[in-house]
């Protein structure tokens, strides 16, 4: 996927530079400088990726998903700060010389190939998505989606389109009323789009980088996985964190039936994790507390006189795996 996107826009990003030295549209250069800067971050998320793909070692011992996370950043930065800077510095400087565009023809084939070759990576991504989201809405799934590269080029190739229409629009309107300053208001109507993909990605990012705990589907399955297991009285809750797009570190708290003694305990969380990894082999570090319900939720009510609220997922386990108290 991210692939094929850098592939599209190395062709495009080449084809709109070059017609807008030829027609003199300031549009038309900030969708240049928007599709090169693209470029370049795809192949910041393709190092990132690969970076993340290494083993734990002593020094991180959970691994480097995270890296994805940390690149992906960068990325919305570099979104906020190429693109969307150049595109406003453009519009303000063609609004003040007011530059005559030449050879409007030139700049609508240009864009038309843009759309096409963007139009086919937006695709490729949507598709995707829709077959994660299910029955779902293509929003939730972009909200809840762990895959930085995947949404960011989804972003990025939505923001391409739309830039399109902008700079076809002002094209179209700045040749109509002989006015550049239109195709340079265009231009920063480009920088602002490009300034509000930046912000939305740039939070995405930073809230995984940070930790973001895994998806309720993933805990309540889980859930539900370890109190099937015979000799598991419950599962009174679990916290999560993201690690990677396909990692994650959970911590179980888990009801024992009191009969057991420790070795047998240690073989059912032996059991257990066999049981989890087989069903979510995301779940690359499962922790087990083994704990009574009384002893959970009388933790819960310490951290939150502490002014420390519980996590969703600490404090509202699944009406199946929920003990009475």
């Amino acid at each position: 996927m991210v692939w094929a996107a850098l592939a599209g826009n190395i062709l495009v990003a080449v084809t709109k530079l070059v017609a807008a030295g030829m027609t003199g549209s300031a549009a038309l250069l900030s969708e240049a400088v928007h599709s090169f800067v693209d470029s370049g971050n795809e192949i910041i998320l393709l190092y990132g990726r690969r970076r993340a793909e290494r083993l734990p070692d002593p020094h991180f011992p959970f691994g480097y998903g995270r890296e994805v996370y940390f690149w992906s950043f960068i990325v919305a930065l570099l979104v906020f700060l190429l693109g969307a800077g150049v595109a406003s510095w453009k519009g303000i400087d063609q609004i003040q010389r007011q530059e005559p565009i030449q050879r409007p023809d030139v700049i609508y084939i240009v864009l038309g190939l843009a759309a096409l070759f963007e139009g086919t990576s937006w695709y490729i991504t949507l598709r995707s998505f829709r077959r994660a989201s299910g029955n779902g809405s293509l929003w939730t799934t972009l909200r809840r989606s762990k895959d930085p590269p995947k949404f960011m080029v989804f972003f990025e190739d939505s923001a391409a389109l739309l830039g399109i229409v902008i700079a076809a629009a002002g094209t179209a309107l700045a040749t109509r009323y002989s006015d550049p300053r239109i195709d340079g208001a265009a231009s920063l109507l480009i920088g602002v789009l490009l300034a509000a993909i930046a912000v939305v990605a740039a939070g995405k990012t930073k809230d995984l980088l940070i930790g973001e705990r895994a998806s309720p589907e993933l805990v309540e399955e889980v859930l539900e996985i370890i109190a099937a297991v015979n000799g598991v009285e419950g599962a009174n809750g679990m916290i999560t964190a993201q690690l990677a797009p396909d990692q994650v570190i959970a911590i179980a708290s888990i009801a024992f039936d009191d009969s057991l003694q420790t070795q047998q305990i240690e073989r059912l969380i032996d059991e257990i994790n066999s049981a989890v990894l087989a069903r979510r082999p995301e779940i690359g570090r499962l922790f087990v507390m083994p704990q009574t319900p009384e002893g959970f939720h009388a933790r819960r009510q310490a951290r939150f006189e502490r002014g420390i609220s519980p996590t969703a997922q600490e404090s509202e386990p699944t009406s199946k795996t929920k003990l009475e108290p």
